[in-house]
């Protein structure tokens, strides 16, 4: 049937202060400073207070907020956060102009900033610092993201609201500010290359070396989607230790007074132990079928993704899929042995799966998933595909936490403005890896690579001494280790307190137990100071301290939680750095006069990630716009009359437009077509299905084959010449897989050959 038309008149807010952002981005091997200025403006004939409710990164040190108004620079404080809000208040309200800087008390990776008394005519810059660390994608790329799209997160009942003020939402067409962006990258290892998901100018290197380089964004760029960079150093693999002096002006013996270490650990497995992929455990996967799962096909990509993990699986596994939205599903009862049969029914019903099932609720399926007795011997793997607009994020991570014991988290964060904080906490957390595929990024590839540090043993009995000078004393500042993968960093934080020679030397030792083997990794590192660090070391393990003692004020809630809340405050105080109960704080109290008049609030809009189903008709300036507005087929009429008989305005256009609608049905490529078709076991059939994802007839495929070879080999073996023929760019995706039909066939040649039989897997009832 022909969609459904009809024109809508859409009145907009008139007023956007916000005039740009600009943001300048500096990379020190793992470590980003970004500096962000927006630039505001009042162009209207009343004095304004503006609100922009933006996303950063979910683990970022904001540690300097400051305002420039003409001449005059004020310095924002960090205070309690009541009593910052009262301050800024009291500001306005004496007509004084004032500044506020707050974090979300669901999610840390939200924040709000409030421009108050700003006069007509008047500009007003504001700087904002905050640094954070870059995590290593499965290609030994530094990810770097700058989130620019904040979709709205969903709240379930009965939860209490993230933030005070409204998040504001637009298509990124309708964003009414500009962006420009540059990065500056350092590293004591070359830079191999810097790649994005937007367009770049050339990388520029700055020495011989090539240690230094600049890049910034193209000229053109789209308030679209986050800017994403992925940075790469040669030998990036090496474990680093920096040691940061304390501040100058702060007490020794504070966190802040004494200096920092920052510990950089790569632990290297035995490759003995590597080369072997467990044959057991429990793999529970969760997916997220809410409505906005439907842009740019996500589920469809997802629903691509559960098959290639279904037929990568090990026999003797067992397995569930579970997948939610405003309420949840599971395929199984309780998770169920991974075998031909149950992989069938499990495939059928994932091929039914659309983005439909409403809000983005994680907490109930995740409780249902822990109430499961775990089943000796096979360790439990939770794999968590989610957009990631949750509201209560807090919650969920503390409920992850809690169950750390009894498995590991595996999460992905899928599409623009998916939020770091929850995808980031729920690895973090759950002993696990984080992932994030944003773009054009095929979810396989990282997909896969997780099922493989899946498939790794467990490492256990993780522990971390130091050998420090006689007169040093030190403090961990970070969470105990609780996951080590191959290839992967891990980060810790110390304090260290007491006096040292300059010459002197000090070591960490990592222990560890994998697979039954005892292991350790020495990182040996000198106690003199590094040069020109500033004190982002400091602000970082400041940070880290802060989300442990957060976290445990969550849990601790309601017993003794006011001790850990003041020891936060202090820690967010003394440092300068963001935490949940503080804030930052600025009023200028200069000699000017009072502002006068009516104070007129204006929510900036931030960028949301809607599909491209609004078309414009006319736009003659932003406070007036006509619309078509296309229902795609299969749209209820009750979505229709919402939103024809509501009161629309624009931060109201992420109702509409997440609509859950079915997915388009692609022709499946050809790669996905051959792994529909293997069985459970690992081997493949000899059939005309087989036959034309290999692009052949049923009659060449078996004219071929020689006759003491049986059909099931045959087929397997074509498979995987195919595979191996064609797709070898996209090894990382099959590669599992093929190693369970390469397993399949060495078990049926060798038995056969060793009693001259030509017996097949059916007649064993395997």
């Amino acid at each position: 049937p022909p969609p459904f038309l009809f024109i809508l008149f859409l009145s907009v807010s008139v007023s956007v202060p916000l005039k740009s952002v600009e943001v300048e981005l500096e990379v020190r091997d793992h470590v980003a400073t970004v500096v962000s200025t927006l630039n505001y403006e009042n162009k209207e004939d009343k004095p304004l207070e503006a609100v922009f409710v933006f996303p950063l990164p979910g683990d970022a040190a904001v540690c300097h907020f400051s305002a420039t108004i003409g001449q005059t620079q004020i310095v924002a404080e960090v205070k309690e956060k009541q009593e910052a809000r009262e301050e800024y208040d009291d500001a306005l309200s004496s007509g004084q102009q004032a500044f506020l800087l707050e974090e979300s008390e669901q999610s840390p990776d939200i924040f709000s900033l409030s421009v108050g008394s700003l006069p007509p005519g008047e500009s007003a810059s504001i700087r904002l610092e905050y640094v954070t660390e870059l995590a290593v994608q499965a290609d030994d790329g530094l990810r770097f993201c700058l989130p620019a799209v904040l979709n709205p997160r969903y709240q379930p009942q009965g939860t209490e609201t993230a933030l005070q003020v409204p998040v504001t939402s637009v298509p990124a067409s309708l964003v009414p500010y500009s962006l420009s962006f540059s990065a500056r990258v350092s590293s004591p290892r070359p830079v191999s290359k810097v790649e994005s998901n937007c367009s770049l100018d050339p990388l520029q290197y700055l020495n011989p070396e090539q240690t230094q380089a600049t890049v910034k964004l193209a000229a053109g760029h789209k308030f679209d989607r986050d800017v994403e960079l992925l940075i790469y150093y040669k030998d990036a693999h090496q474990p680093t230790a920096v040691v940061e002096a304390g501040q100058a002006s702060a007490k020794p013996g504070t966190l802040m007074g004494d200096p920092v270490v920052m510990m950089s650990l790569y632990p290297e497995f035995p490759q003995a132990v590597m080369s072997s992929v467990a044959s057991c455990g429990e793999f529970v996967f969760l997916l997220d079928r809410s409505g906005s799962m439907g842009q740019e096909n996500r589920i469809g990509s997802a629903r691509n993704t559960l098959l290639l993990l279904l037929k990568s699986l090990p026999m003797g596994c067992y397995f569930n899929i579970y997948s939610f939205g405003s309420s949840y599903q599971h395929i199984f009862p309780k998770s169920v042995e991974y075998s031909q049969k149950t992989m069938e029914e499990a495939l059928k019903t994932v091929e039914e799966m659309g983005a439909d099932l409403g809000g983005t609720e994680i907490l109930n399926p995740l409780e249902h998933i822990y109430s499961q007795p775990c089943i000796p011997n096979q360790p439990r793997q939770l794999f968590v595909f989610t957009d990631g607009e949750v509201g209560n994020t807090k919650e969920v991570i503390s409920l992850v936490k809690k169950n750390s014991g009894s498995h590991r988290c595996f999460s992905f964060g899928i599409g623009e403005g998916a939020s770091s904080a929850l995808i980031n906490g729920l690895a973090k957390e759950g002993g696990g890896h984080a992932q994030f595929i944003t773009g054009t990024d095929r979810m396989q590839p990282k997909v896969m690579q997780s099922l493989r540090f899946a498939l790794q043993p467990a490492v256990v009995d993780i522990s971390v001494t130091w050998d420090l000078p006689k007169g040093v004393s030190v403090t961990v500042l970070s969470p105990p280790i609780t996951a080590l993968f191959q290839g992967q960093r891990s980060l810790i934080y110390a304090q260290l307190t007491g006096e040292s020679s300059k010459a002197a030397e000090g070591c960490v030792t990592v222990k560890y137990s994998l697979a039954g083997h005892p292991s350790q990794n020495q990182l040996h590192f000198s106690l003199k100071p590094a040069e020109d660090t500033g004190l982002t070391v400091h602000r970082l393990a400041a940070r880290t301290l802060i989300c442990s003692l957060e976290m445990e004020e969550k849990e601790r809630r309601g017993e003794q939680d006011e001790g850990v809340k003041k020891k936060v405050v202090e820690v967010s105080v003394q440092s300068g750095v963001s935490s949940v109960f503080t804030a930052f704080i600025a009023v200028n109290k200069g000699d000017g006069e009072a502002v006068q008049g009516p104070l007129v609030r204006r929510n900036v809009p931030t960028s949301s990630d809607c599909p491209t189903i609004l078309m414009s008709v006319s736009q003659t300036s932003l406070s007036h716009a006509f619309y078509i507005l296309t229902f795609a087929p299969g749209t209820n009429s009750r979505s229709k009359r919402a939103l024809v008989g509501s009161d629309w305005r624009i931060n109201l256009t992420y109702m509409f437009l997440m609509a859950g609608t079915a997915p388009k049905q692609t022709p499946r490529d050809p790669l996905l077509q051959l792994v529909s078709l293997q069985k459970a076991s690992g081997c493949w059939v000899l059939d005309p299905a087989l036959a034309a994802s290999l692009g052949k007839t049923s009659e060449e495929v078996e004219n071929l084959k020689l006759a003491s070879v049986n059909q099931e080999v045959w087929a397997t073996i074509l498979a995987l010449i195919w595979l191996h023929g064609f797709k070898v760019d996209a090894q990382d995706e099959w590669q599992l897989l093929a190693m369970k039909a390469v397993s399949w066939l060495r078990c049926v040649e060798a038995g056969n050959a060793l009693l001259g039989c030509n017996v097949q897997k059916d007649v064993l009832g395997l």
